[in-house]
C-alpha cells in the first residue's frame, strides 16, 4: 500500500493522465476555476486560522465567527447561531426562482489532537463551492440560490441530523460536501462510508471490601471486562467489513473496593444500516452475557444511528466526468470508506454527494492521528482541497442550470431507496 498512498515527499506536480472530451458548460467551469484561483490565498489563510483554533463539537464559537465574517465580506446574507448555537447559514440568490444548491462546511476538531480529520479543509471547501457558484451566477446571469450551511458536531454530535430535523435542509434540491483522507496521488474518491450505532452500556453491582469480604460484592468492572472480551471473541465471527470498538468509563474506583458501577461506550459499524443492526444484536448479547456471568444488572442504551453514505449516482457520475477530464483520477476504494459521518443520514433523506479527496500523509498518519493534523495544514493539501471544490462547484452549477440533469438526480435518489437493505 505504501507505494500507492500519496506521501509528503512525492512530487505533487505529477498528475494522472486526463481523459479527452469536453465537460458540461466550459464557460461555467472557467469562471469557477478563475474565481477560486484568485481566492486561494484568502481561503488558505481561513483554513490555517481554523486549524490553529481547534474546537470540540458544539463549541465551535471561534470557527462560527470566522466563517460568518468571511461570508459576509464576500456578499452573502448570513444568519448567525442558526438553529444551533454554533451553526450558521450563508445564502446568495440571483434572479427570480431557480433551483437551490446546498453545501455543507464542517467545523469541529478532535479531543487532544486538533484538526486530525481535516475539518478545516472541509470548511473552506464548502466556502469555496459557494463563492464559485455565486461568481458563476453573477457573471453568466444564472438564476438560483446557494445555501451554505455551517454544521457543528460531526464528531459524535450528529449536528447535521439535528439541523435537518429543524428544517435547515428543507429548501435544498441537493447537498454537496467533501472529506480529506489518505489515498493515491491526486485522487478523488466516490466510496461511501459505514453505518454506525452508538451504544452506552452501564453495569450496576455492589461494593465490598476487596480484601476482607470480596464475596459480598458484585463487580461491575468485571462485567465490563467480560463484555470487552466477549466482543473481542465475536470479532472473529463477523465480516471483515464490520467494526466494533469501545472504551471503559468509571469514577471513584480504587483497588481495595469492589466497583459497583462501570460504563462502556461502544460503536458498531457496517457497510449498510441493516447489516449494522444485525451485528448490533450480537454485540448486545455479549453485554447481556457479561451481566449474567458477573451477577450485575445492565442498562443498554442505543444512541444515535448514522446511516451509510448513499452517493447519488447522477451527481457522482457528473463529478467523475469533470475530474477525469480536468483534474485527476477517480477511485471507489479510498476516501472514508471504513469511517462514518452524519452526512450519511442526509443522503438517506435527499440527493447528496460526499466525495473523499486524497492529501499527502505519512505512514500510519491517516485520519484521527497527529500526523493527519499536520497533513491538513500543508500547502499541497490546500491545493487538493481547491481541486475537489472546483469539481463540486461544477456539479452544483449543473444542478442550477440543467433541468433534465436535476430530474435525473431526483430519479436516481428515488431508485436508490429501493436498493437499501
Amino acid at each position: 500500500m505504501s507505494d500507492v498512498v500519496w506521501r509528503p515527499e512525492d512530487d505533487s506536480k505529477i498528475r494522472p493522465p486526463l481523459q479527452e472530451g469536453q465537460v458540461y458548460r466550459p464557460d461555467i467551469l472557467n469562471v469557477i476555476e478563475t474565481t477560486l484561483d484568485g481566492l486561494s490565498g484568502e481561503l488558505r489563510a481561513l483554513s490555517l486560522d481554523i486549524h490553529d483554533h481547534p474546537e470540540l463539537k458544539f463549541e465551535e464559537k471561534y470557527a462560527h465567527d470566522a466563517y460568518t465574517a468571511f461570508m459576509e465580506k464576500h456578499g452573502f446574507t448570513v444568519t448567525k447561531n442558526y438553529l444551533l448555537e454554533t451553526a450558521w447559514v450563508a445564502t446568495y440568490t440571483h434572479g427570480q426562482g431557480g433551483r437551490v444548491l446546498g453545501v455543507n462546511s464542517e467545523m469541529d476538531a478532535l479531543p487532544g489532537i486538533g484538526h486530525a480529520c481535516g475539518h478545516n479543509l472541509i470548511g473552506i471547501s464548502g466556502v469555496a463551492v459557494a463563492l464559485a457558484a455565486k461568481a458563476a451566477m453573477e457573471r453568466l446571469n444564472i438564476d438560483g440560490k446557494v445555501v451554505l450551511l455551517g454544521t457543528p458536531a460531526e464528531e459524535g454530535g450528529f449536528g447535521k441530523v439535528i439541523l435537518y430535523e429543524k428544517g435547515a435542509y428543507d429548501e435544498m434540491d441537493v447537498c454537496l460536501m467533501c472529506h480529506p483522507a489518505p489515498g493515491p496521488r491526486h485522487s478523488i474518491s466516490l466510496s461511501g462510508c459505514l453505518a454506525i450505532s452508538r451504544i452506552t452500556v452501564e453495569y450496576h453491582g455492589h461494593t465490598a471490601h476487596a480484601g476482607l469480604s470480596p464475596w459480598e460484592g458484585q463487580n461491575a468492572l468485571d462485567a465490563a471486562v467480560l463484555a470487552y472480551n466477549n466482543v473481542s471473541l465475536l470479532r472473529q465471527q463477523i465480516k471483515p467489513t464490520h467494526r466494533v470498538h469501545g472504551i471503559f468509563e468509571g469514577k471513584d474506583w480504587a483497588p481495595n473496593i469492589i466497583p459497583d458501577h462501570a460504563i462502556m461506550q461502544w460503536l458498531v459499524r457496517a457497510p449498510t444500516t441493516s447489516e449494522m443492526e444485525d451485528t448490533r444484536k450480537r454485540v448486545i448479547s455479549c453485554f447481556e452475557a457479561a451481566a449474567l456471568a458477573s451477577g450485575c444488572k445492565v442498562e443498554i442504551t442505543i444512541g444515535s444511528v448514522g446511516n451509510e453514505i448513499r452517493q447519488n449516482k447522477a451527481l457522482g457520475d457528473e463529478l467523475a466526468d469533470v475530474v477525469l477530464k480536468r483534474y485527476g483520477a477517480i477511485d471507489y476504494d479510498w476516501g472514508i470508506k471504513s469511517a462514518s459521518t452524519d452526512f450519511g443520514n442526509i443522503t438517506y433523506l435527499m440527493p447528496g454527494l460526499h466525495p473523499g479527496f486524497s492529501i499527502p500523509t505519512i505512514p500510519d498518519g491517516g485520519n484521527h492521528t497527529t500526523g493527519f493534523t499536520e497533513a491538513a495544514r500543508s500547502e499541497v493539501s490546500h491545493d487538493a482541497c481547491l481541486v475537489v471544490s472546483k469539481a463540486l462547484a461544477a456539479v452544483g452549477m449543473r444542478v442550477l442550470t440543467d433541468e433534465a440533469f436535476l430530474q435525473k438526480v431526483k430519479d436516481t435518489f428515488e431508485e436508490d431507496k429501493k436498493l437499501r437493505v
